[in-house]
């Protein structure tokens, strides 16, 4: 049904999204305007909002006993801010001549046409699912959503077997198989390439391969599935390579994620290599000044490659809705760009990168020296002290930080967040020897690990 469009003279703005960016970008724009001067109304699919995607695992696994301890902000509370926040509802068409979209409600299946000064497209991204034989079978689980999360935790308390399948071995793949070791399963994971971790170069993903087994996981490299096989009553029995078959009482497909712009490329919007939206700095849409974009569906500026690149994080889509919001509501505000920074762990291992790896310097052409260290986590002698690994990767010549990877025990992880303060500044390693960093011995040895790596790069780059 077309509805016409008659109202005030307040501006109104349509949020396409109901997680982190497009809430953050709707509540940033309340605080800047009240309901007398701009309408907000906003669109999400599923059953909730302002969630953290990134707890999912742990919800699965037990260390989050709730899904309401992963939400930030109900729909309700959003509602009491003067949001006109529409749960249950898919946006179908986006219509940027006209200046309107087309929702359907889920729950009833009626459509209706609503018009707009302003558009924020918040869609996130979606789950790579292979096409092939049996992946739509009952008991084979994507993990996007809290939707997602309940029907997979709904799944696992219902299947007899304790036998579990993760196809893919990134950060989701990786977390999900912990999360399956903690609920008692036996855990195989799948996985294309040849170490864990895509992310990390092969060399460091080696240490989490390692790390994994010690667990009792089973690691399948080098294979890619070709089918899910199924009983007689239709669910998932076991998954098959070109060599093997794994029994499988339930899968997960941790392989990744793509931007969700199928409303964007319908309408002509701009996308980039990666298909994620393009935006400009201040988070609006190349060519378009009334539509915004921001979190998993768009692409950001690497600064350290200096090329476009699409990174699906949390942290991310909440500053994207902050400078969107602010933008929307009449203020100035910009996100400049990334770094690549990223944490995760897999029971007690932590794996850590910011920058760019071998590969990805290679591709735009950089020059490089790369160093890797060993060094613990506190002092040697004190109690607790656990072993670290480090590698560093510097612009040959001009010495320039390029990139830090770090595998190890607890202490580990966060230890990167000096490498992207680094990469932030443009920093070269013989700067970063001088950081001035805390010391005592419960909580590093004298030299930091980073800046041990640091005082090798820097030689080995005066010696390049």
């Amino acid at each position: 049904m077309n509805m016409s469009r008659t109202r005030d003279t307040r501006e109104r703005l349509v949020v396409i999204g109901g997680d982190a960016a497009g809430m953050s970008a709707a509540s940033q724009a309340r605080r800047l305007k009240g309901p007398d001067e701009l309408e907000i109304v906003a669109f999400e699919r599923g059953h909730f909002t302002s969630y953290s995607a990134c707890g999912i695992p742990y919800w699965v696994g037990g260390d989050v006993t709730e899904p309401d301890q992963l939400i930030a902000r109900t729909p309700e509370e959003h509602r009491a801010r003067d949001i006109d926040l529409r749960i249950r509802t898919e946006v179908m068409e986006l219509d940027v001549d006209r200046q309107r979209v087309r929702a359907r409600d889920l729950e009833s299946g009626a459509e209706s046409w609503t018009s707009y000064d302003k558009l924020v497209i918040a869609t996130g991204a979606r789950p790579i699912r292979p096409d092939m034989p049996g992946v739509d079978a009952p008991g084979v689980h994507g993990v996007q959503t809290l939707d997602d999360g309940q029907a997979l935790i709904d799944t696992l308390a219902h299947t007899r077997g304790r036998r579990a399948v993760v196809v893919g071995a990134g950060y989701i793949g990786v977390e999900m198989a912990e999360a399956l070791i903690n609920r008692g399963y036996e855990v195989t994971v799948v996985n294309r390439g040849s170490e864990p971790m895509s992310t990390l170069d092969p060399d460091m993903g080696r240490l989490v391969h390692e790390a994994m087994e010690g667990l009792g996981i089973t690691m399948v490299d080098d294979a890619a599935v070709t089918k899910v096989l199924t009983g007689e009553d239709g669910r998932v029995r076991a998954v098959a390579t070109e060599n093997a078959e794994y029994p499988a009482d339930v899968v997960v497909l941790g392989i990744g994620v793509r931007p969700e712009t199928t409303l964007a490329k319908a309408a002509g919007l701009p996308l980039g290599t990666h298909g994620g939206l393009l935006t400009d700095l201040a988070m609006r849409v190349r060519g378009h000044e009334n539509i915004w974009a921001g979190g998993d569906c768009v692409e950001v500026l690497d600064l350290v490659s200096g090329q476009e690149r699409h990174i699906a994080l949390g942290t991310h889509a909440n500053k994207h809705g902050q400078v969107v919001g602010t933008g929307v509501g009449g203020g100035y505000a910009t996100f400049p760009g990334v770094v690549g920074t990223a944490v995760s762990k897999v029971c007690d291992l932590e794996i850590a990168r910011t920058g760019l790896r071998e590969k990805d310097a290679r591709r735009v052409g950089l020059q490089f020296v790369s160093v890797t260290i060993e060094s613990t986590s506190r002092a040697g002698y004190y109690p607790g002290a656990s072993p670290m690994t480090v590698k560093m990767l510097a612009e040959r010549r001009t010495g320039r930080l390029l990139g830090v990877q770090i595998v190890g025990r607890e202490g580990a992880g966060k230890r990167v967040d000096i490498a992207a303060v680094a990469l932030t500044a443009g920093m070269t390693v013989e700067q970063m020897t001088a950081l001035d960093l805390g010391y005592a011995p419960p909580f590093s040895p004298v030299w930091d690990p980073v800046l041990v790596a640091a005082r090798k790069a820097a030689a080995k780059v005066r010696a390049s």
